[in-house]
């Protein structure tokens, strides 16, 4: 999974004021005694299934949290403005773009990326699928089309036609243009999940 939504492009992102990153092991910060820097909040979420706490400026998205403190780079930073899904992770089971939320405002939080899809080194079905389907050609917009696929396929508020698919997907852009294959790998996964 880690060649899937690689891309020849780098993404500028900018580490100034994120901070420092704890991994819990269900300790209380106490244990090292530190507070957090003057000007800095400390955030606790659960991310793809573990404990996590950083130290953030008020004003770090949860994007650059993510990839910049925490190194979880599947997730992308397209635009910047909420408009093209790249940035794409679920917070308590909804999809969100992550450029478009500040992390301390995911305090207590459950968060899911893309890399914590995929389940004692299995791809998940959605990841496969992408790959059976070839549904990527840059790769870019992968990871935040997977978070938006698997989202539609587990609610039951959205229909399972092409038509309701697409609606639902509207959100996420693919320069490419590889929509057809999208809709061909969302579709051959349902059931899967």
């Amino acid at each position: 999974m880690k060649t899937v939504g690689m891309s020849s492009i780098a993404a500028a992102t900018s580490g100034a004021g994120i901070g420092q990153a704890f991994a819990d092991d269900g300790q209380a910060p106490a244990a090292t005694g530190d507070a957090p820097a003057a000007g800095k909040t400390r955030v606790k979420f659960k991310i793809n299934g573990q404990m996590k706490q950083i130290d953030v400026a008020p004003n770090v998205i949860l994007l650059d949290a993510i990839r910049d403190e925490l190194q979880l780079t599947g997730t992308k930073k397209g635009c910047d403005h909420g408009q093209c899904g790249a940035c794409n992770v679920h917070v308590n089971g909804t999809v969100i773009n992550s450029c478009l939320s500040l992390a301390v405002m995911h305090d207590g939080d459950e968060i899911t990326t893309v890399e914590g899809l995929s389940e004692n080194g299995e791809l998940h079905p959605i990841q496969q699928a992408f790959l059976d389907e070839d549904a990527y050609q840059c790769g870019y917009c992968t990871a935040g089309q997977m978070m938006t696929a698997t989202y539609v396929l587990n609610s039951s508020h959205i229909g399972d036609s092409d038509d309701a698919v697409r609606e639902a997907m509207s959100g996420n852009i693919c320069r490419c243009g590889a929509y057809k294959n999208i809709l061909a790998a969302v579709q051959s996964t349902r059931g899967k999940v």
